[in-house]
């Protein structure tokens, strides 16, 4: 992300998808072969344009994002999309293709999980040792990740401010991962639970997930940064792990690139599905930046306790979750005891809409009416069992090649 971009003139948008078998849809740890189909190299790395392809972790995993910044937030879609073909084409050859969503619904992380094994291994191999990435929390999980632009610390603070307070209602209109191992986990966000633990080692690198109430450069290099750097010291004795990506919260600064990073929100099950979200959680941001509701000042007053509570609740419950939090409504204009989630998104959805594309509106009213990713999935195998879970993501790999909503 440049840094000379401010408030909202460009996003970066990444996507994660899990590489999968044709037949069977077990993962298939098999994108160093793609790369090294597309590329000639076990590189990691491919740009397309606009569109760029990039390793993850682990093997199994392929992130499609913007190419840097882009400004043309209506026709990502179709780009991406593109590119989701172009790379179901190449892993035909093998036998593959991709599957979108947030978990695997069956996978065994303990003993399928398959580490990067080529340039930058070395980071991959020293987590590996200090974390146990063979679990859910690392070789399961798949995520959208919004890049937002700030310049200076005046624009950080008050998206920094902002940020933290639509973080608890990501899951509300984003989970999609009701099933780990073959069953229901009791969450609608089994994911946002699976990566809150996985670096319980050492805490300071997760925190609470919410960002601490930090809001200058300065503060964050001494608050956090340093603390960070002091914590990691006895682990990364090579000095090879950057401080940006030892920070897990739910929202990360990357000072940089000038860019504040979201990283709460599942894949969906189309490119179409993700950017529609994408487009509801920027308009919210906008409108809190703009103090529509209350002032800058009274943003930044929340705890992370206080939002970690909302965010535990939609974790759990998706968009049926019940926020009572009074002071917390009204910094999104609802003077109410309490509201679902589903309707305070609906509420929202209505003051934002005419600026939205009208395919970002389509699909953003059909998601909201219909529930989250998570809520669809339910309910379509309310009796669980492999075969069930194999024909619904044999057709969630159908939306994805469609570019279609389930």
């Amino acid at each position: 992300m440049k840094k000379d971009l401010h408030l909202f003139e460009a996003y970066g948008i990444e996507t994660e998808y899990m590489i999968v078998d044709a037949i069977t849809l077990d993962i298939k740890p098999i994108s160093d072969q793609l790369f090294k189909m597309v590329t000639g190299e076990f590189s990691g790395y491919f740009e397309n344009e606009e569109i760029a392809w990039s390793n993850e972790l682990v093997n199994h995993v392929i992130e499609i994002k913007t190419n840097g910044p882009t400004t043309d937030i209506k026709n990502v879609v179709s780009k991406i999309h593109e590119n989701i073909r172009l790379i179901n084409s190449d892993l035909e050859q093998l036998g593959a293709r991709l599957m979108p969503g947030a978990m695997h619904p069956w996978m065994n992380p303990y003993s399928e999980t398959q580490l990067w094994q080529h340039e930058f291994s070395n980071i991959y191999t020293l987590y590996h040792s200090i974390f146990n990435c063979q679990s859910h929390g690392w070789g399961n999980i798949q995520s959208t990740h919004l890049n937002l632009p700030f310049f200076g610390d005046a624009e950080f603070e008050r998206l920094h401010a902002a940020i933290r307070l639509i973080l608890p209602l990501i899951p509300g209109i984003a989970a999609a991962s009701p099933f780990m191992e073959g069953r229901l986990t009791g969450m609608h966000d089994s994911r946002i639970e699976a990566y809150r633990h996985n670096q319980s080692k050492i805490p300071i690198l997760t925190g609470k997930i919410i960002p601490e109430r930090i809001y200058t450069r300065a503060d964050y290099q001494t608050q956090l940064f340093d603390k960070i750097t002091e914590q990691i010291r006895n682990y990364d004795t090579e000095h090879i792990l950057d401080k940006h990506f030892l920070n897990s919260r739910g929202a990360i600064a990357r000072f940089d690139r000038g860019a504040i990073e979201i990283r709460l929100i599942d894949a969906q099950e189309s490119p179409r599905a993700d950017v529609a979200i994408l487009s509801a959680i920027i308009s919210v941001l906008k409108l809190l930046c703009l103090e529509r509701w209350s002032p800058c000042s009274e943003q930044k007053l929340f705890s992370e306790d206080d939002l970690l509570s909302i965010l535990m609740q939609t974790t759990e419950s998706g968009e049926n979750a019940v926020i009572t939090n009074q002071d917390y409504l009204r910094q999104f204009g609802i003077d109410k005891d309490s509201i679902r989630v589903q309707e305070l998104w609906q509420a929202l959805f209505e003051v934002f809409k005419p600026a939205l594309f009208d395919e970002h509106a389509t699909d953003l009213k059909y998601i909201l009416s219909k529930g989250t990713l998570a809520s669809r999935l339910m309910k379509k195998v309310p009796e669980l069992n492999k075969k069930k879970l194999y024909n619904l993501f044999d057709e969630m790999t159908d939306c994805l090649s469609n570019n279609s909503l389930l």
